[in-house]
């Protein structure tokens, strides 16, 4: 078996730690002993389908201990992981059953009436007996005494993840083992993990900032301490009661824990146990920084950035969160990050050009999609103007992310905008997330607020606003505060009020700019 597999990682923790806890929600918990033998069960069940090397399996349940029992029984198999985040519309859980055409899936009882829906003809395993499935986890551990043999190589398919929004269909991105591997060792390493920390496993184990947090916590043989943040009183409890030292965040749940009631929020001192805070998947803000380092006293705090076809490209160290806040900071280990122009010339400082990754992490293509992947994933010769490689054998693959991002003169890295996204307006390229900035860091009665463009044939694009709010401001009264912090070219023509603005998903709560685009057009 290679040693670049979770697979290996779960042996070696169960043999050195085997009395360590590993897996907690609420009361219930198993040590990596316990862990193991739950996992061989489930494995060994599996492997007796006799399915296809590379077959997909999916796992569309609610978080639980038995969900990553399951991550970890399908990463123990030849057979491919295909998590399905529990959000998702009945018709997206269907295209992603066809798409990437899964023989099997493993659920629970809340989840198995919308598997019935689609008329899923495969396998269907349950964590508990439950009418419709086939077998269920009870059942499968009266039945298998867990002994398995493992055969996985470090290049094979690992998992095949899928991003979402309200409209279009997911698409998926094949992770290989090494890539997980990458990312637990990596991530370990700049945060210093230890065995004795507790990390949070508040995120949803369907994507792989997710994912990765049970991979930390294997390779560290440290806890996770699973937690599903419905109010923030019972997401402080988790944080106290398990004794949280290690906290994964997205920036919504930095805005959701400090909706509280000031006066119900716990006071520092109880919060002293937390020693590291990391945050992905969106913009950080001042506020959100002033809160985090107000409540969490004795916390370094990491904003890190990430790529979909590349776990983790870069993160700030947390000296610099105060002088440089809106900097994604520099590469992580293992990792190297260019910035090229439209001529594929390096960028001097302050110049925006496209972020091109290369070194570890990097996953493997999109599923189904061979002009995507050949889209974002390039020949390492898309860098021969800043590299200049002499002799044979120097082609590679890198990641062309179509994130525009410049740096500052001592290398910090500024995410600008995707590529797509740009605004040419009056002659100049204007970022719609700049924009979005100065809004949210000057009127803080905006709760949200999207920019984008629509065609104006005397300006070429024309700039739109749209946000929502508690009720609507006067158009005179938001411009007045932009003009303070943006030339006029980048001001918005059209400013729109919506009381409420639609989301993407209910999973990151990313505003859905296409469906307003799509809206504001119809209007006009």
């Amino acid at each position: 078996m290679s040693v670049n597999s979770i697979r290996n990682l779960l042996e070696i923790a169960s043999a050195s730690h085997p009395d360590k806890v590993a897996l907690k929600l609420d009361a219930k918990q198993l040590t990596y002993a316990q862990l193991l033998v739950k996992v061989n069960q489930v494995a060994q069940y599996l492997d007796t389908l006799n399915l296809p090397k590379g077959s997909r399996v999916g796992i569309y349940s609610n978080k639980s201990i038995e969900q990553v029992i399951a991550i970890l029984a399908l990463l123990s198999t030849e057979y491919v992981l295909v998590p399905i985040t529990r959000l998702l519309k009945n018709e997206q859980v269907e295209h992603i059953i066809n798409d990437c055409d899964i023989s099997c899936i493993i659920t629970d009882k809340m989840k198995i009436d919308t598997i019935k829906a689609i008329d899923f003809d495969g396998k269907i395993i349950t964590y508990e007996a439950t009418e419709g499935a086939d077998v269920s986890f009870e059942e499968i551990s009266k039945f298998f005494v867990g002994d398995i043999v493992c055969d996985l190589k470090g290049h094979d398919n690992a998992a095949i993840t899928y991003s979402f929004g309200s409209t279009g269909n997911p698409k998926g991105i094949v992770i290989t083992h090494r890539a997980l591997i990458d990312g637990a060792r990596i991530v370990s390493k700049y945060l210093d993990v230890q065995s004795d920390d507790v990390i949070s496993g508040l995120l949803s184990f369907n994507l792989d900032y997710g994912l990765n947090q049970i991979f930390v916590t294997l390779y560290r043989k440290a806890t996770l301490a699973i937690h599903k943040f419905v109010l923030p009183s019972d997401f402080f409890t988790h944080l106290i009661n398990d004794r949280v030292t290690v906290l994964p965040l997205m920036p919504i749940h930095i805005t959701q824990m400090f909706d509280e009631d000031p006066h119900r929020i716990p006071s520092p001192e109880h919060l002293k146990a937390i020693r590291i805070i990391t945050s992905s998947g969106g913009n950080i803000t001042p506020l959100m920084v002033k809160n985090i380092t107000t409540h969490y006293k004795d916390a370094q705090f990491y904003s890190m950035h990430g790529l979909t076809e590349a776990f983790r490209s870069a993160y700030l160290d947390p000296q610099q969160i105060h002088i440089r806040p809106n900097s994604i900071g520099k590469a992580i280990p293992d990792v190297e990050l260019y910035i090229i122009n439209e001529e594929g010339e390096a960028c001097k400082p302050r110049e925006v050009g496209e972020l091109i990754h290369r070194g570890a992490s990097i996953y493997k293509g999109y599923w189904n999609s061979p002009e995507e992947t050949a889209q974002r994933f390039k020949s390492i010769k898309i860098l021969d103007k800043v590299l200049k490689p002499e002799g044979q054998l120097t082609d590679e693959l890198v990641v062309a992310s179509g994130d525009y991002v410049y740096k500052d003169e001592e290398d910090y890295i500024y995410f600008v905008s995707r590529k797509d996204d740009m605004i040419k307006t009056q002659g100049y390229r204007v970022s719609p997330h700049e924009i979005e900035s100065v809004v949210a860091n000057n009127i803080p009665a905006i709760k949200a607020c999207a920019v984008f463009s629509v065609p104006n044939a005397d300006i070429e694009e024309e700039i739109v606003l749209v946000y929502g709010a508690s009720t609507e401001l006067a158009r005179n009264e938001i411009l007045f505060e932009l003009k303070k912090h943006m030339p006029n070219y980048m001001l918005p023509e059209q400013i729109v009020y919506r009381k409420n603005m639609p989301l993407k998903s209910l999973h990151d709560k990313q505003i859905d700019k296409d469906a307003l685009k799509k809206e504001f057009l119809e209007i006009i």
